[in-house]
């Protein structure tokens, strides 16, 4: 992150992971997710490559049997609205959990970028314990009107309550 250089990806291994803190974000030094793996890794999947879109690579067939929740369907970009929307992140444990934002610009021009949206946190709980958007919580789906339409990527260091998101058919390279 330092050198602003993405780091080629020959491959990698998908493991599941515990997060056991949190650094709070605060003006001008963004926080993180302190997490683990677990203490019998198992390897899950394969990463192929890594882009300035995501860490792309693929969940073993026999693990897909132990994801729980819910599917969605993917909301296009010409879905997509300023106004309240819904992120799902981990920030404790191994438990998924559902936090209000608001959508506040959508890039429109910008259509294959991984900044199409500024995303605001409001939910309560999420910024009293993390101070918004913190490192870790990339890749966080960003759902609106029961549809994925996309995924937190940065957070605005100036300000940790503010972030971008990418849109999912940008990830899934629909455009």
């Amino acid at each position: 992150i330092d050198t602003g250089t993405l780091m080629p990806v020959k491959n990698g291994e998908l493991l599941r992971s515990s997060v056991y803190g949190i650094r709070k974000g605060l003006q001008g030094n963004p926080g993180e997710l302190q997490g683990d793996f677990l203490k019998s890794p198992e390897v899950i999947g394969e990463i192929y490559w890594n882009t300035a879109f995501g860490v792309f690579g693929k969940i073993n067939k026999n693990y897909m049997s132990e994801i729980t929740g819910r599917k969605y369907p993917v909301g296009t970009r010409s879905m997509v609205r300023e106004g309240p929307a819904t992120i799902l992140s981990n920030i404790h444990g191994e438990e998924v959990e559902e936090f209000t934002v608001e959508i506040q610009k959508i890039a429109r021009k910008n259509l294959s970028g991984p900044k199409s949206m500024i995303i605001k946190i409001t939910d309560p709980r999420l910024l009293s314990e993390t101070g918004g958007i913190i490192q870790g919580m990339s890749g966080s789906p960003i759902i609106q009107n029961g549809r994925i339409i996309g995924a937190v990527t940065h957070v605005l260091v100036n300000d940790p309550t503010k972030g971008y998101g990418i849109f999912i058919e940008t990830m899934l390279g629909m455009n």
